[in-house]
């Protein structure tokens, strides 16, 4: 592993690269904010799937993707004179060290509850009318209603005990259940939208993630399919023509790979 003095010089070649590139290539120099939003989103997205493949080396590059975009709008920043990297360093490094009073200065906390519910009220003292302020509007469904549960949470608003939350899902199960026998499609929609924030809010009393436990499933699902269709290729039987019990067969076998 690399030193402090190795890590500075090796962000300061970065930063003259990225220089570089700005004023000699022809693609760097024609991007703006808006046009790096939607790649940086999907370099995120990359970085995530790194991550849950628990593939270290590929977190790695991806990490070297997400911290070039960092640099890349820092530097477009800079040329309007808005910000630079070190306005952007010293903001972050500013908000950590206020928002951290229990090591920065004589606050007490005992758990990492008292931090969360600490990191909160420091956000209303500074001028936030809300906690739900700063729950980005863009982020998927499930990723948004996890923040907004966890943010609540932090001023006290939850329930004490695991069960009582799923309780709660079992009530909206119900609820569900009721309007699909009366078939009311529009109440449906709203009771569905119910038990999947009730889901969700159970995941954090079981302190799982629930876009994390979804993907996984959704890897694992794609990868017992898959398997189905190169068995189908090998017997050269189409999945449609195939039965549900036949290929639960190879699908019982994928499980066990």
């Amino acid at each position: 592993m690399t030193d402090k003095t190795q890590q500075l010089k090796a962000f300061e070649r970065l930063l003259v690269i990225m220089d570089e590139l700005r004023a000699q290539c022809p693609w760097d120099k024609k991007q703006t904010i808006h046009s790096l939003r939607h790649l940086t989103i999907e370099e995120v997205y990359e970085l995530g799937d790194a991550i849950l493949d628990n593939d270290l080396d590929e977190v790695k590059k991806e990490l070297g993707d997400v911290l070039l975009h960092i640099v890349f709008y820092s530097k477009i920043g800079s040329e309007s004179g808005a910000f630079d990297i070190a306005d952007v360093c010293n903001t972050i490094c500013n908000k950590l060290i206020e928002r951290h009073p229990h090591i920065y200065s004589d606050v007490t906390v005992t758990n990492e509850d008292d931090v969360k519910r600490n990191w909160e009220q420091l956000k209303l003292k500074e001028g936030k009318t809300s906690v739900l302020e700063g729950v980005p509007k863009s982020l998927p469904a499930m990723v948004k209603a996890n923040r907004i549960q966890d943010k609540v949470a932090g001023v006290g608003f939850d329930w004490e005990e695991p069960h009582q939350v799923f309780e709660k899902v079992k009530e909206e199960l119900e609820e569900l259940q009721d309007e699909v026998n009366q078939s009311h499609q529009d109440k449906i929609e709203s009771e569905f939208g119910d038990v999947l924030f009730s889901i969700i809010n159970y995941a954090r009393f079981l302190k799982v993630d629930p876009e994390s436990a979804l993907e996984r499933t959704n890897k694992k699902f794609i990868k017992r399919f898959q398997y189905l269709e190169q068995k189908s290729k090998e017997i050269n039987r189409p999945l449609s023509e195939m039965t549900l019990d036949e290929m639960d067969v190879f699908w019982e076998e994928a499980k066990k790979i």
